[in-house]
């Protein structure tokens, strides 16, 4: 006699495929169908809509968008799942594409149709770098709605001076409002991880920052306990793209000291809109 499979639709997926999730793939299963109406909801889709998965699992939070959107895409690094996630796409191979690939290194300009939305349960070691690169690599995209991490989703939130502020925080909210969602219980995956998460929403307020106000970001982030003017020198002094005229040094810590900081100040006390002026002052 064939032992019945669970009526919760990813431990059904989970038994029925023979999948053992991999902890160093930061593979954790929805098992709360609750939580797939919450994800939902706050994604505000339409059936216009094309979404983007990252981190696709078994499937169970894909087949609860495909029927409600457009088109959806679906990236998943492990092989393995692929038969659980066709099984989870069949009623609508017409309007979705399974990508079995790294999310990371994935041509996601080249997506067809180009995502409006990103929905993911994200695997906790990428989830940061994805949430990035889709903020720059997809224009079209005017909301996110992601698992991610507490600690992550804070990071992203976070405001000047804060503890968790840092190169996440200024690229996001320059191109995005961002605030977490709301906390997740362990309990609604499978495996049980060690950390908490949050849903942390993003909706587009503008382009992506240039490539050189990301970079001056990141140098004066490079090293925080030096002041900003210092840890750009250190990391390589400004971005090309900023003006060659006068001392690099100098012409940076006047532009610090017109926004009305001492000269003397720390990148992580700058809101992410005086980086931006800071940028057009140097170049």
């Amino acid at each position: 006699m064939t032992d019945a499979l669970p009526a919760q639709p990813t431990l059904r997926r989970v038994k029925a495929f023979g999948i053992r999730p991999k902890r160093d793939l930061g593979q954790n299963f929805l098992i709360d169908s609750n939580i797939l109406g919450v994800i939902e909801r706050a994604a505000e889709l339409t059936g216009d809509d094309v979404v983007l998965e990252v981190g696709g699992g078994v499937g169970v939070l894909t087949e609860h968008l495909a029927p409600l959107v457009a088109h959806t895409h679906v990236v998943e690094l492990d092989r393995s799942l692929e038969p659980a996630l066709r099984d989870a796409l069949a009623p609508y191979e017409d309007r979705s594409t399974l990508h079995l690939a790294d999310a990371m290194a994935l041509d996601l300009v080249a997506l067809d149709p180009a995502p409006t939305k990103v929905v993911a349960n994200l695997p906790y070691g990428i989830a940061a770098g994805a949430i990035l690169r889709t903020i720059e690599d997809l224009p079209h995209v005017t909301r996110w709605v992601a698992m991610v991490q507490k600690e992550v989703g804070e990071r992203f939130a976070a405001g000047a001076g804060t503890p968790a502020y840092g190169v996440p925080s200024v690229l996001a909210q320059l191109a995005c409002d961002v605030r977490v969602h709301r906390a997740v219980a362990r309990t609604v995956f499978y495996p049980v991880p060690n950390v908490d998460s949050v849903l942390v929403l993003l909706e587009r307020t503008g382009p992506a920052p240039a490539r050189g106000l990301r970079e001056l970001v990141q140098r004066g982030f490079a090293h925080r306990r030096k002041t900003l003017v210092k840890s750009v020198s250190m990391a390589g002094g400004l971005p090309a793209g900023a003006s060659a005229d006068g001392d690099p040094r100098e012409r940076l810590r006047a532009a610090v000291v017109a926004l009305g900081h001492p000269a003397d100040v720390r990148a992580e006390r700058l809101a992410p809109a005086e980086f931006r002026a800071l940028w057009e002052a140097l170049t």
